[in-house]
């Protein structure tokens, strides 16, 4: 027992076990009953919760410098779900469009047209399609996709087509490369030891790839018959080439299969460290120390013994124990202040000055997340656009290519896939501009596609609301030149005119023209102050 008090005391007076030397730990200092955590400083919320792989600039520009995709893909996901801000411009730009599709037949033999058979065969196919596609629910595939290629820099997937809708099958970006193109489809390689190394058990194993196509199923038989041969030096004979037909992958050209934001992952890394330390100064400027100042006689002696002295400064620590940001300090030596708070007069806020670091080397204009003034950011968005606008080529290229297979005579008729280019920021200024085409005589669909309606809801609806419930007699769209024939045109022009000559001769034969006349509750004050005035 008093073996165990001695080790004890020899840890609080700063010496090891073996009385060797001091083991002093600076950083928690004991004063009294209490312990004193020092300034030392281990910025970074990142760093201290990244364990093995500690997540660090070195460690981000390593990765992107040596192409290890893995890494890269693990620390792009692993900031969308903890950094508020990374997780908001990466959405930003997967929902950026809307992904407003339509179909449009284009009839290659008129002749075709004089039958009603033929004309009633071309519809119902149309129609087909349309379900076909409506039940593939393209938006949200679209949606699924583009965060995923923003997010991890590329996706591959495997379409199947079903009876009633298309399948994506997303494949895993480890086990896939491609090294070139065929007839401009991406050439997509599969590593067929992926069911190997993620399915041990031969029996759960083979359930698995029975749920995949049979291509990937060939390709497997291959793989353990060791007939698929390496292509070039160091290559391991494991890939297998999938059907560029049904085999897909996306990717934003220019960004070489990264991340989109991955360069924006260091100047996060700056930010959090800014904000540790802004933080650790606010606490400091909140700390107090109180000096309690023991007295000494006229010759400098002591008045009070060492043990007295602790006892006195041990109540003190007990008083206080519970205040926030208080600590104690127990001295016979005269104590200077030293004022820890920074007495700068800074205007600006270098904490901003970090957060506009972020959003410059992303190329995302911050106030269009946190809005703090009139900043015109309409050619922002543009560009914004331009960025994805690839993505939304590369949709239109894959669904094209799966209604071209759904024709069956495609030398008299055939249907070609399209997306509108309506995004968040403009769909209602698109829609307006086509319903200006519609009073023309132009596609009267597409301001409603526009809008978020399907190709297929438009169609149905207007036939039921007019053939069945027999709307269309009932509420009259009003007259204009998409709506009314050339007789009514000249009706309609007839009646204007003789209304004129009836206005003129009612008025004494002038005509006042100028704006109408507005009513009384609708005029400004202003305005009343004016007549006020003249009067």
């Amino acid at each position: 027992m008093e073996n165990k008090d001695r080790q004890e005391a020899i840890r609080e007076k700063g010496f090891d076990m073996n009385g060797s030397g001091p083991t002093i730990n600076y950083g928690k200092i004991k004063v009294g009953i209490k312990t004193l955590e020092d300034a030392i400083i281990n910025l970074g919320f990142y760093k201290e919760i990244g364990g093995q792989r500690c997540i660090d600039k070195r460690m981000v520009m390593r990765a992107i410098i040596d192409k290890d995709y893995r890494a890269i893909r693990y620390i792009s996901d692993f900031f969308y779900r903890t950094n508020g801000i990374y997780q908001r411009i990466v959405n930003y730009y997967a929902t950026m469009y809307r992904w407003d599709w339509y179909i449009t037949p284009t009839i290659y033999d008129e002749k075709i047209l004089d039958s009603e058979k033929e004309c009633l065969k071309i519809t119902n196919e149309f129609f087909k399609a349309l379900d076909y596609l409506d039940n593939t629910h393209i938006k949200k595939l679209c949606g699924d996709i583009a965060l995923k290629v923003i997010k991890y820099g590329v996706c591959y997937g495997y379409i199947i087509e079903g009876n009633n809708s298309i399948l994506f099958q997303e494949l895993p970006t480890e086990y896939c490369r491609c090294r070139y193109y065929i007839n401009n489809l991406p050439a997509i390689e599969f590593n067929m030891a992926y069911f190997d190394e993620h399915f041990r058990d031969i029996n759960y194993r083979m359930k698995v790839l029975k749920m995949f196509p049979k291509d990937f199923q060939k390709g497997y038989l291959l793989y353990k018959e060791r007939k698929l041969q390496p292509d070039f030096q160091g290559d391991q004979g494991v890939w297998y080439l999938l059907d560029p037909g049904y085999a897909v992958k996306f990717s934003l050209n220019g960004a070489g299969d990264l991340p989109l934001f991955m360069n924006v992952i260091p100047y996060l890394l700056d930010l959090d460290a800014a904000q540790d330390l802004d933080r650790r100064k606010q606490m400091q400027d909140l700390l107090k120390i109180l000096v309690q100042k023991l007295p000494i006689d006229k010759n400098g002696d002591l008045i009070f013994d060492v043990d007295e002295a602790r006892d006195i400064h041990n109540n003190a620590v007990a008083m206080l124990q519970h205040s926030v940001g208080v600590d104690i300090i127990t001295t016979f030596a005269d104590i200077d202040s030293i004022d820890l708070s920074d007495a700068r007069n800074v205007d600006n806020d270098d904490l901003e000055r970090v957060e506009r670091t972020v959003y410059n080397a992303a190329g995302v204009p911050k106030n269009l997340f946190n809005s703090d003034g009139n900043i015109a950011l309409n050619s922002s968005i543009l560009q914004d656009e331009g960025v994805m606008r690839d993505l939304k080529l590369q949709f239109e290229i894959l669904f094209d290519t799966i209604i071209q297979r759904m024709i069956k005579n495609k030398k008299k008729y055939n249907f070609r896939y399209y997306i509108l280019d309506t995004t968040q920021y403009n769909y209602k200024e698109l829609s307006k501009l086509y319903l200006d085409e519609m009073r023309t005589g132009y596609g009267k669909m597409f301001a409603q596609i526009a809008l978020g309606h399907s190709q297929n809801s438009i169609m149905s609806t207007a036939y039921f609301e007019n053939s069945v419930l027999g709307l269309n007699e009932v509420m009259v769209p009003p007259m204009m030149s998409s709506t009314i024939g050339s007789e009514d045109i000249q009706n309609l022009g007839k009646k204007n005119k003789s209304n004129n000559t009836n206005q003129q001769t009612n008025t004494g034969g002038e005509n006042t023209g100028g704006r109408p006349k507005k009513e009384e509750t609708a005029v400004t004050d202003k305005t009343i102050a004016n007549r006020e005035s003249m009067k």
